[in-house]
């Protein structure tokens, strides 16, 4: 099994919340926010996965850089109802969803906080 953890200097708790009005997430476990109003570690689940938030903390060398060479993938059966949530919460369109070739329809969105999320809808 491999999980994501997220290190986002956007705020944590802001980048969990969102991803619960676009990706229907469910919290959980969240550490609580410590004197500077950092959260520590946020365990989401997201179609069945799980994925990890964090707020930075260099002080424990977790160097922070804007998101680069990866997406997230949600495979679904449910791509339009998903894809209209995602853009309602805010997400902004990169690759539409189309039907392929090979009978998939993948699109891709990208989420306020830089994050690339790729959806697809398996051939039937």
């Amino acid at each position: 099994m491999l999980s994501e953890k997220l290190f986002r200097r956007d705020g944590a708790a802001k980048v969990a919340e969102f991803y619960r009005h676009a990706f229907g997430a469910t919290l959980v476990h969240m550490v609580p926010v410590d004197e500077k109003g950092r959260t520590m570690h946020i365990h989401l689940h997201i179609n069945g996965s799980s994925i990890m938030l964090s707020d930075p903390y260099p002080e424990y060398g977790q160097p922070l850089q804007n998101p680069q060479g990866y997406s997230l993938q949600l495979v679904v059966d449910d791509i339009d109802t998903r894809w209209k949530r995602a853009l309602d919460a805010g997400a902004e369109v990169v690759m539409p969803v189309e039907l392929m070739f090979w009978g998939d329809r993948p699109g891709q969105l990208r989420d306020p906080f830089g994050v690339i999320w790729a959806m697809n809808a398996p051939a039937t």
